[in-house]
């Protein structure tokens, strides 16, 4: 195991990480240049679907945020190998600034997760509606409000690193706000989807983890307001709360909209009828009720764990903890 965290090892893992990164940005360039240069005629950028608007707001987030998480990469190797001195505080370096640095990327990223299941949800919701997505417009505008606020409230993730609180303040607030632009869009999908029960049974199973989505996204936006609050969160951080919400949000959400996107795009991307791509198929419809109580089960209980401050990160617990963790 020493080898694993030795010199060198960190070098090679930073270094994988670089090459991902300048990857990823020379994708993202590639889904800009292809989406708004590669278009037909007809398609204006209010036009085109959510979806290739949802890769578009990704990419750019992707573009400005990867670079910073490059540079830090970058300090690191050097406090490790060439003898600079930004992160050790024994020298007079600041290990708050990696942290600044670090979720300066890393809170991005999170949204940059989250917006293709956007996209994804929403041709899901189009496409069994049989509908363009209501308020199709104001969709967009939320989905580039979330990307802009949302690189914007990284301090939300350092309440306890003894930031003043004005500070404290102005994330809290805007954390918050990046509930609004949320809002809009489950509402938005709601909407669409609403109204439109004859239509219901073509798509069974994508239509349900589409709805699915709505609940666990919410379910996990909710948490993630209450976090947001910089009071509560110096009660909550670091406990298995934080666990609970970023899974309800990411497990439960993007990868039940990746689940709803292949179910629902299934028999066209394989090109032939399937019984596990098929959206009415029995076994399509145990994969949903199984995924659905597995969830629950799953991550229901780390929201009591994290109100009885149950540590994450931590391989033991006492026994008053030993309910919940089974």
């Amino acid at each position: 195991s020493f080898m694993s965290l030795s010199p060198s090892s960190t070098g090679n893992l930073i270094f994988g990480l670089l090459v991902s990164g300048i990857s990823s940005c020379l994708t993202s360039l590639n889904f800009w240049i292809t989406i708004l240069n590669l278009r037909s005629y007809s398609l204006t950028l209010k036009t085109i679907p959510l979806f290739p608007w949802a890769f578009l707001i990704t990419a750019l987030m992707l573009l400005l945020t990867l670079p910073v998480l490059s540079g830090t990469l970058l300090f690191v190797l050097g406090d490790l190998h060439s003898n600079t001195l930004f992160f050790d505080p024994v020298f007079g370096g600041d290990p708050v600034l990696y942290q600044h640095l670090f979720w300066f990327f890393g809170h991005p990223e999170v949204y940059i997760l989250i917006i293709p299941a956007f996209g994804v949800i929403s041709i899901v919701i189009s496409g069994i509606s049989q509908k363009i997505i209501f308020g199709n417009q104001s969709m967009i505008f939320a989905m580039s409000s979330i990307s802009l606020l949302g690189s914007l409230v990284w301090g939300h993730h350092m309440y306890t690193v003894g930031l003043e609180s004005d500070t404290r303040a102005y994330f809290t607030g805007v954390t918050i706000l990046i509930s609004l632009p949320t809002g809009t869009k489950i509402f938005n999908w709601l909407t669409t989807y609403l109204g439109n029960s004859p239509l219901l049974h073509l798509k069974i199973s994508s239509v349900f983890f589409s709805l699915l989505f709505l609940l666990m996204f919410t379910i996990g936006g909710s948490t993630g307001v209450i976090l947001g609050n910089a009071a509560v969160d110096l009660g909550l951080h670091d406990t298995y709360y934080v666990v609970a919400h970023f899974h309800f949000v990411l497990s439960l959400g993007a990868v039940i909209a990746i689940f709803s996107g292949i179910i629902f795009n299934g028999e066209k991307i394989v090109g032939t009828k399937s019984l596990l791509l098929s959206s009415s198929s029995t076994l399509s419809l145990y994969h949903l009720h199984l995924t659905f109580v597995g969830i629950l089960l799953t991550f229901s209980p780390m929201h009591f764990l994290g109100f009885n401050v149950m540590p994450r990160r931590i391989p033991s617990f006492p026994d008053s903890f030993h309910s919940w963790n089974l």
